[in-house]
């Protein structure tokens, strides 16, 4: 092996990295991996068959000494104190102007923060966002790099060439400086966690109020799939419902806990919102659904002590039909939200983001891709300065048209006790949102008459306070 022959380096040789770097193998970059685990090493050295062309170490001069100037080294490891130990077993070996890239889920401002120590060390950073799985990562994710737009353009040909494609376009763009990409890459997970919870809502009112079995299930997220509604999500739940258990009779679906984990992502996506005043209730209420997942053993007790009686629905058609709207407008709150977010964020922190470019990299290869997608960049591109899907023109029929649905099912999930916390909290914050006056002139009042907090008033100028007693 000659040193510095190989174009790109990858450390971290899981299922992710070991995918990521057969994929820039694949489009005909060579690709030197490390590694401290000698199997995944030697794993990878012989899936690539060729070490001309993707090779691996478990010692890190060798493997930093491979790669071509400036170098290329992507990290593909656990978010956290793993990413700040690589970067520091890196240092000792690296050059001037060399490019660090963070490819996991790191919290935003844990790249600014890393970006500013490396620049003090002459070593360029930045962070992507990488989605897609394994699968993804393997055939063609959609990537999410910020940070340095220089120290991008180094490395934007070979992320040109392994990301996913939409009608021929790459899906990877410069989303903007400093943690831009990182930021990005948390709100899009914020957006999968309401999705999953949807998909998940909608399964268990149509298993119940059907009632459908799998197989029927099965068709009707296939059928929704061939329609508005497709994308990755309905699609592979139709997949998961035909699946049947390999250790006995059944579907594999109805034997797995219902115990949902959680990295951290959607937390952070609404921990920041809160941070920086946006509402996104859909994306919240998918993080305390898990957490209320995890609480199986006082489920299964309160379950026994609160009895909701008969399920009463309409015939499963009817049921379908209004359930296929519903989901459609609940889809459209949940995207508004994290695109709400996305843009509030950019003025922020300064991120420059460009949402119809971002819309248009989420088509392909990432988890929330959707055909939905394409009407969200065609928004973002005709007002680049919208807030709100909500406000949008192109968006305003498509919510007319199903939020009487979303109402109707919201009802008979209410009236069964079949819990729709997604669709309940996307209503109402479409009916917030849309509402021209609220009742939180009474919460001004009261923060006045308990704290003397003060309040505006919607008839003259100033700031008012009122002796209440």
């Amino acid at each position: 092996m000659q040193n510095n022959t190989y174009d790109f380096g990858l450390v971290g040789l899981g299922v992710m990295g070991r995918n990521f770097i057969l994929n820039v193998a694949d489009n005909n970059y060579k690709a030197f991996g490390y590694d401290l685990d000698p199997d995944k090493v030697s794993s990878l050295i012989k899936e690539g068959g060729d070490i001309s062309k993707v090779n691996a170490s478990g010692d890190i001069s060798t493997f930093v000494n491979a790669l071509s100037l400036p170098r290329k080294i992507m990290l593909l490891v656990p978010a956290g104190k793993i990413v700040d130990a690589v970067i520091e077993s890196l240092l000792p070996h690296l050059s001037a102007n060399d490019i660090i890239i963070d490819g996991g889920n790191s919290f935003f401002t844990d790249t600014d923060r890393r970006e500013a120590y490396l620049q003090s060390k002459g070593i360029n950073f930045f962070g992507a966002g990488v989605s897609g799985g394994a699968e993804g990562a393997r055939n063609g994710p959609s990537i999410m790099p910020g940070g340095s737009s220089k120290a991008y353009k180094e490395v934007q040909p070979i992320f040109e060439a392994v990301a996913a494609k939409f009608n021929g376009e790459p899906c990877v763009a410069y989303m903007g400086p400093k943690s831009a990409g990182n930021y990005v890459k948390m709100v899009h997970n914020g957006i999968e966690y309401g999705l999953m919870q949807l998909t998940a809502e909608f399964y268990d009112l149509l298993q119940k109020g059907g009632p459908l079995n799998n197989a029927e299930l099965h068709e009707v997220y296939s059928e929704w799939n061939r329609g508005r509604l497709q994308s990755f999500l309905v699609e592979i739940s139709a997949e998961i419902f035909e699946k049947e258990d390999p250790f006995g009779q059944g579907m594999l679906v109805d034997k797995i806990l219902d115990k949902a984990r959680q990295k951290g992502t959607g937390k952070w996506t609404s921990q920041n919102a809160m941070d920086i005043g946006i509402p996104i209730p859909t994306i919240d209420v998918s993080v305390s659904m898990r957490e209320i997942s995890a609480l199986k053993q006082e489920r299964m007790l309160a379950a026994t002590r609160y009895d909701r009686g008969s399920i009463n629905f309409p015939e499963k058609e009817k049921l379908i039909t209004i359930a296929e709207k519903a989901l459609y407008f609940a889809f459209i709150l949940t995207y508004a939200q994290g695109m709400h977010q996305l843009k509030a964020a950019s003025n922020e922190y300064g991120y420059e983001l460009k949402l119809a470019g971002i819309a248009k990299i989420w088509r392909a290869g990432c988890i929330i891709r959707a055909t939905l997608l394409e009407d969200i960049a065609n928004a973002y591109e005709e007002d680049t300065g919208l807030t709100n899907l909500l406000l949008s023109p192109a968006f305003e029929e498509k919510i007319k048209n199903t939020a009487g649905a979303a109402r109707e099912l919201v009802t008979l999930a209410a009236n069964n006790g079949i819990p729709m916390p997604g669709l309940f909290n996307s209503l109402s914050y479409f009916d917030a949102y849309t509402s021209a006056r609220l009742p939180l002139n009474l919460i001004q009042a009261q923060r006045d008459y308990f704290g003397s907090h003060t309040y505006e008033r919607t008839d003259r100028e100033g700031i008012f306070h009122t002796d209440w007693s």
